[in-house]
């Protein structure tokens, strides 16, 4: 069922920014089977379609996945018709300004105001795509060898095993515990450092992204999102399955996605043409 208060048409949606320079009708492709198209400034142009302004919202995870789906099927089939395409958010809204302005030429102006970053974000990220990247350990496999590379963690785990009183014991556990601890910090940022290095290797520009927390056997190391070169995917592959083989560790790696984190969402000023 068509929702009643996008028959305003106020709004244009806006699923992102590609080369062109004259208006294209791109069919009902869009959101709810809304006609998409494209609205042109100078060589570059908008993808939108015709909406209310009120945002896309549901109750309904159903609803919400499809208009997801749709939008970023509008996303790959303008890809495939013009190239390099910046990709915006779901549920990005430009709405018409004051005065009577037109919702297009609210779009336009953006496009005019915003032209030259635009530009660049378009040549930053030609030919290119983002890959996710998550590089989690076992702390219980990873930190079992800690022992034999710390002085220190060997000394109090013999003093443990000598302790003449259970009371002596467990102060030599508690001194373990922090240096296990300290160690455990050390040791982790060292992995971020090695890893972070290796993989920027094969990427032209990393987001890091906040890790999410521990569970009971594994904790995330690196949370990524990587801009990645067409050409230098494999080779990013075959780093992460070396860091993948070694013990204990363990790497997620999805994409290609849309270079979402290497693009802002616009800031609009526009009061039209």
């Amino acid at each position: 069922m068509v929702n009643q208060s996008r028959v305003e048409n106020k709004g244009r949606y806006v699923y992102g920014v590609g080369p062109g320079d004259r208006e294209v009708n791109l069919g009902a492709i869009g959101i709810d089977g809304s006609q998409v198209y494209t609205i042109p400034y100078g060589d570059i142009s908008a993808i939108v379609h015709s909406c209310s302004i009120e945002p896309y919202r549901s109750s309904d995870d159903a609803t919400v996945k499809a208009w997801v789906k749709a939008h970023q099927g509008v996303l790959d089939a303008a890809g495939k018709r013009v190239g390099v395409i910046i990709p915006l958010g779901f549920d990005t809204i430009l709405k018409s300004g004051d005065g009577g302005i037109s919702p297009d030429s609210v779009v336009k102006d953006w496009l005019r105001q915003d032209y030259t970053r635009l530009r660049q974000v378009m040549s930053k990220i030609e030919g290119k795509d983002e890959y996710a990247v998550q590089v989690s350990y076992e702390p219980g496999v990873v930190f079992k060898h800690v022992p034999e590379q710390s002085a220190e963690i060997g000394k109090l785990t013999r003093n443990i095993k000598a302790a003449e009183s259970p009371g002596i014991a467990y102060l030599y556990r508690q001194r373990l515990e922090r240096a296990v601890a300290a160690e455990a910090g050390r040791l982790a940022d060292a992995w971020f450092k090695d890893y972070y290095t290796r993989i920027k290797k094969h990427a032209d520009e990393i987001v890091i992204e906040k890790t999410r927390k521990p569970d009971r056997t594994r904790v995330m190391l690196l949370n990524l999102a990587c801009l990645v070169a067409r050409e230098n995917v494999d080779g990013l592959g075959k780093q992460l399955e070396e860091i993948n083989n070694l013990d204990g560790f363990s790497v997620h790696f999805s994409g290609p996605w849309p270079p979402y984190s290497f693009v802002a969402r616009p800031a609009i000023t526009a009061k039209g043409d």
